[in-house]
């Protein structure tokens, strides 16, 4: 279970071991007459604790009092995040002293933002640092849990707001972050039951190397390999929320599930194999959104989820380079490298998405994906989201950046263009339509990143759904592959509390 949270008084320590302070100046007049009168002695000794932070006793039940500076907040460039860094490391800070029963207190706000966004990023960042991985909580009972619960002295609606995109970043982070046994398809599907078990979310598992020969051939190549080991075995999982009432929105995640990508045939050689277990964080955060909306129960919002989960092995069964695949939506493909097997797991199950929207009001396609190299080249450590021409003209990528300003979860908007379509055609046309991909890293090739969504829509049909089309469609694509967590820290549920800022909030 996600760490508890338990709201009460300011300053009403009575029943914490410690008060984690959050704030940019330790002597501002807002503060607490004990807290500032605690730190005082320790500033003028430490010039250094004003920008660093620092653990002093305070004259309150708690005993001990963490001072986290978020630091300056009034440059062009500062942002919530400041709150939910220092927010993480002052709760690790008195974790780290002894502490299991945690106060936060925030204080202050962004000059551009609101009193609720610095709090609920700074109660993100705390929560942040209470997560124990899976693994740990099963295989050493006794470490099951960093804190006993953690003290809030913030608003309801922060709390609750916070609660719910928790509980799904819990999950983002317990199917993402898991090793390539623990997490391995079967597993996610008996996870995945046992965590929407009572919240009313229908769940549907089509699993079988012939079914997905006949429903998803693109994934099927991928799992070919895997199939023949039962424990490896891939699913498609479907997860769907439907409120009552009228259905305003429909909203579809595909989510990457790669429980393990060995490069398959293409062999992920020198040391680059190590970590890409880490490759199935697009269907963590799919199953993780999900987990948040079955808390918030937002009215006339549909939802629906798909996981895409296959190992991609090596072995005698493996697909490999050069063979001609035809897709769920009748066109014809040639395998250009193995390794670029994300895309090949999610386009017939976004095909089968795109099928269920037509008949559904308001309908929003998405993809998310630890997808390529590139985008980490590209924008370091941040999520990017691509909007296909109907997504664009309702100005999707742009809110959804805009909503993750808000409670730092932060997006890079990048653009699909025509040379982006042309580099998948095959440039003989003699035998197929698309080239799935070219033979270098995502890292080494111009436009690694955007590239991929320009394939996600010619091979899963959805460029007949363009803005000339009669039926058009918003599809945007999602490379989370900077943001989701690498090795060896756990990883952080991105893109949860944006995508719940921008269509649950």
């Amino acid at each position: 279970m996600a760490t508890t949270v338990e709201c009460c008084k300011e300053l009403d320590s009575s029943n914490f071991d410690a008060i984690v302070l959050v704030a940019a100046d330790a002597k501002s007049t807002t503060l607490h007459a004990k807290l500032s009168s605690a730190l005082a002695p320790i500033l003028a000794l430490d010039l250094s604790a004003s920008s660093k932070g620092c653990l002093v006793p305070v004259d309150l039940p708690a005993k001990r009092l963490v001072f986290a500076p978020t630091g300056p907040l009034d440059r062009d460039y500062d942002d919530v995040r400041r709150f939910t860094d220092a927010a993480e490391a002052g709760v690790k800070r008195a974790i780290a002293a002894g502490s299991k029963r945690p106060l936060l207190v925030t204080s202050g706000t962004l000059p551009r933002g609101s009193k609720d966004q610095a709090e609920l990023a700074a109660l993100l960042g705390a929560l942040a640092a209470t997560y124990v991985p899976i693994e740990m909580r099963e295989g050493c009972p006794e470490k099951a849990k960093k804190v006993d619960v953690l003290g809030w002295t913030g608003s309801e609606s922060v709390y609750k707001t916070a609660k719910a995109m928790e509980a799904g970043r819990f999950v983002a982070r317990d199917i993402g972050g898991s090793d390539p046994e623990r997490m391995a398809a079967p597993r996610v599907e008996e996870y995945v039951r046992k965590a929407f078990q009572g919240t009313g979310i229908n769940i549907e598992v089509v699993q079988g190397q012939t079914n997905f020969e006949r429903e998803y051939p693109c994934l099927a190549a991928v799992n070919r390999c895997a199939s023949g080991q039962e424990r490896h075995d891939g699913r498609v999982i479907w997860l769907t929320y439907k409120p009552e009432g009228n259905v305003k929105k429909t909203v579809y995640l595909v989510g990457k599930g790669i429980t393990y990508d060995t490069g398959g045939a293409d062999i992920k050689a020198g040391g680059v194999m190590a970590g890409m277990s880490r490759d199935k964080c697009g269907a963590a955060a799919a199953a993780g959104f999900m987990k948040t909306v079955s808390e918030l129960k937002p009215a006339g919002i549909k939802v629906v989820v798909a996981l895409a989960m296959v190992r991609n092995s090596v072995g005698n069964n493996a697909y490999v380079a050069d063979e001609i695949i035809t897709s769920r939506a009748g066109v014809r493909i040639r395998v250009g490298n193995t390794d670029a097997e994300g895309r090949m797991a999610m386009v017939d199950v976004l095909c089968h998405a795109k099928e269920k929207a037509l008949s559904d009001p308001d309908p929003q396609l998405m993809t998310v994906a630890t997808l390529t190299g590139h985008a980490v080249l590209a924008v370091g450590d941040y999520s990017i989201i691509m909007d296909n021409g109907p997504a664009k003209q309702a100005q999707v990528a742009t809110k959804v950046q805009a909503a993750g300003e808000q409670c730092g979860d932060m997006f890079e908007i990048s653009t699909i263009r025509r040379d982006d379509w042309n580099f998948n055609v095959d440039k003989s046309g003699e035998f197929v339509s698309i080239l799935q991909c070219n033979n270098a890293p995502s890292s080494r090739t111009p436009r690694g990143h955007q590239m991929p969504g320009a394939f996600m829509q010619q091979v899963s049909g959805l460029d007949k759904h363009q803005l000339s089309s009669d039926n058009p469609l918003k599809y945007s694509h999602l490379d989370i592959a900077g943001s989701a967590g690498d090795l060896p820290h756990p990883t952080t549920g991105c893109p949860i509390p944006a995508l719940t800022c921008h269509f649950l909030l």
